[in-house]
């Protein structure tokens, strides 16, 4: 009868040691930050906030940021490497009015007026 005992706490024992016991940790560091940042410096002189959208060449609509009314703010363009060439929208909250700024190649910042 003690044999049978000794084989179950032996087999909880190892399980709570292997549990319990030291875990492996993968390290690293943040990613490294580009100097020439892609971002769109947006003006809206609207009296009401707008929802700004990238859409580059040959991929979908990117949602940037909402630009509250009368505001110029610099948005980062994420996920769009320099040279793309993009255009920019933007869409008033009530969804009223759209406005589109023309094709251009993203190299650092552009800049950009609602209307």
């Amino acid at each position: 009868m003690i044999a049978s005992v000794k084989v179950p706490l032996l087999a909880l024992a190892l399980a709570v040691t292997t549990a319990c016991g030291p875990r492996q940790v993968e390290v690293r560091t943040a990613p490294t930050t580009s100097s020439a940042e892609q971002s769109v410096q947006i003006t809206n002189n609207l009296s009401q906030a707008v929802n700004v959208y990238v859409t580059a060449t040959g991929s979908g609509e990117i949602f940037l940021r909402q630009i509250p009314a009368n505001t110029v703010e610099k948005v980062p363009v994420q996920g769009v490497s320099g040279g793309t060439n993009v255009t920019f929208k933007a869409v008033t909250v009530d969804g009223a009015r759209t406005y589109q700024s023309r094709s251009v190649a993203l190299t650092g910042l552009f800049v950009w007026g609602v209307p």
